[in-house]
Order: structure tokens, then C-alpha cells, then sequence
């Protein structure tokens, strides 16, 4: 046991601790973590008051979590974290570009099952119509037949159905299987751009760095199946606002759908008034398949 002498001893003794970790990655990430973190006190010279006021923040991000709300994905996003770790770990480590986005925090298990070319529409959902064909490849370019993928988006005034008890659940949700052309075609609404929820800790952090709370639109996918990595996207709607100016960090130019506005009856549907297509190719790397972590239930 080390008798601290003063402020520069800390450190040593701390990581002399962290070496002893068993397992290796743990270890790395421990060691790693601890010189960052202490380095960061030192370089700010964080006072006791802002120690404090940081536990208190943490505490309180906790107590804003629930089942239908995480602050820790949404402050992550907020702070270019979740975006970091989604290009490091895709597209050859980050060498090049990649379909894969951010998960976001409203991803839910067990959306309801769709036919292919089916409506995600579960309540009344005013808005203008959305014909959405998405292209599932492999790296060779093939397409991936028996993909399971989830589509899920905003409404157009801006919320996720478990924020509003005017929506169905799981309306604007929907679990589709690719056929052998590996696509997957849905009918939905148009979404728009919307304000992430600033009542709470990443809330206040906006206000005080002078930024704005939205999101461009976009329409989320989740894909699996065994030999790829389940690829997680948000497709952005070419024409939105905020592209260039996402609270979340999240857009790329690999991710930008094409966005079509249409005149006339629809083919298949008829007389439906304004509608638009958006299609967008998304690329599977081989890998483990496997589901995240839901962010709510």
C-alpha cells in the first residue's frame, strides 16, 4: 500500500492499481483511462467546486434515464462521442467510408413484422406520403437475401411514438425481410428535422455553448443477419435542414439518401397527394451479428 505523498504520487499509485487487472482489455482500457483523466484534472485544474458540481451532473443524468429516455446515449451523441466510435470501428477501422451511423436512443426491441413493401403507419399520421427503397449489399456488391431489418423514424411534428400519447405504439416502426434482390421497400410519412429534448442535462449544456438542438431527418435502419455485422444507419433526407449543422455529430456523406418529390397519382396507390421516394444502398461488412443494447424498452 502506497502512503501519498502529494498530487504528482496520485497518479502512479492509481495505475500501479489498475495494472493488476486480470483481464487484458480491461487493463488496457483502465490504464488508458486513468492517465487521460488525470491528465485532464491537471490540465484544467478542475477546483473542488467543479468536482462537485460534475458528480452532481452525473447523479442527475442518471435520474433522467428511464425507460423511454437515456441522457447518457443523447449526451454522447452530444459531445461527438457515440459518432467517434461508430467511424473507428467501421469502414476498415476507419479508413474509408461506411454505411454504419449511430443507433440513437429510441431504438426499441421487437418491432412489429412487416410485409415487404408494407405501411409503418400504426395511428393516424398526417403528413405527406414516404415510399422508402432500401438496397442491402455486401462488400462485393451482391445483394443479402433474409435480412431482418428494422425501420423506424420521427413523426412530422418531430416525435418518436414513445414520446407521444397521440401515436400508436409502435407507429412509424416496422420489421421487414429482404427477398433475394436484398431490398426492402415501406410506406410511411415524410420526417422532418427535429429538436433533440432540451429540458434536461443536455439541455442546459446547449444553452450554454450557444448551440441549436436539432436534427437533420432521417430514417433509422438496424440489420442483421448471421456472418455480417448487424449494421446500424440513420439515412438522411437530402434536402433537410441542419445537415451540416447536426447537434448529434451524425451525419456523413455516405449516409445521405436520395430524397424525390413527386407529382400525380401514384402508381400503385393513386391519388394519395404529396408524396416522395427515398432510396438509399447500404453496404454489410462481414462480422458477428448480434443486437445491441436497447437504449429503452
Amino acid at each position: 500500500m502506497t502512503i501519498i505523498g502529494n498530487q504528482q504520487e496520485v497518479t502512479p499509485a492509481v495505475l500501479k492499481v489498475m495494472e493488476q487487472t486480470n483481464d487484458p482489455r480491461l487493463r488496457e482500457v483502465m490504464v488508458s483511462l486513468i492517465k487521460h483523466l488525470h491528465s485532464f484534472i491537471r490540465d484544467v485544474r478542475l477546483t473542488e467546486t467543479e468536482f462537485q458540481q460534475a458528480t452532481k451532473i452525473l447523479n442527475t443524468m442518471g435520474q433522467q434515464s428511464n425507460d423511454k429516455h437515456n441522457e447518457f446515449v443523447l449526451m454522447a451523441g452530444s459531445l461527438g462521442v457515440s459518432s467517434l466510435v461508430c467511424l473507428l470501428n467501421n469502414g476498415d477501422n476507419g479508413a474509408t467510408e461506411t454505411t454504419q451511423s449511430l443507433l440513437g436512443p429510441f431504438w426499441r426491441m421487437n418491432h412489429p413484422m412487416t410485409e415487404n413493401g408494407g405501411s409503418i403507419l400504426r395511428s393516424d399520421t398526417p403528413g405527406p406520403r414516404l415510399y422508402g427503397t432500401f438496397t442491402f449489399l455486401d462488400q462485393s456488391g451482391m445483394p443479402i437475401e433474409a435480412l431482418e431489418v428494422d425501420i423506424w423514424h420521427a413523426s412530422p411534428v418531430g416525435l418518436y411514438e414513445n414520446q407521444d400519447e397521440n401515436q400508436a405504439d409502435f407507429n412509424l416502426r416496422g420489421k421487414f425481410l429482404t427477398g433475394a434482390d436484398g431490398i426492402v421497400r415501406f410506406k410511411s410519412v415524410k420526417p422532418i428535422g427535429y429538436p433533440i429534448p432540451t429540458t434536461t442535462t443536455v439541455g442546459t449544456l446547449l444553452d450554454a455553448q450557444n448551440r441549436h438542438p436539432y436534427r437533420p431527418a432521417h430514417v433509422h435502419v438496424l440489420a442483421h443477419k448471421q456472418g455480417f455485422k448487424t449494421l446500424i444507419n440513420q439515412t438522411y433526407v437530402d434536402e433537410t435542414d441542419y445537415l451540416t449543422s447536426d447537434v448529434q455529430f451524425g451525419v456523413t456523406q455516405a449516409l445521405i439518401g436520395k430524397l424525390e418529390k413527386h407529382t400525380g397519382p401514384h402508381p400503385e396507390d393513386g391519388d394519395v397527394g404529396e408524396w416522395y421516394t427515398l432510396e438509399h444502398t447500404l453496404t454489410l461488412e462481414p462480422g458477428v451479428s448480434k443486437l445491441p443494447i436497447p437504449p429503452i424498452k
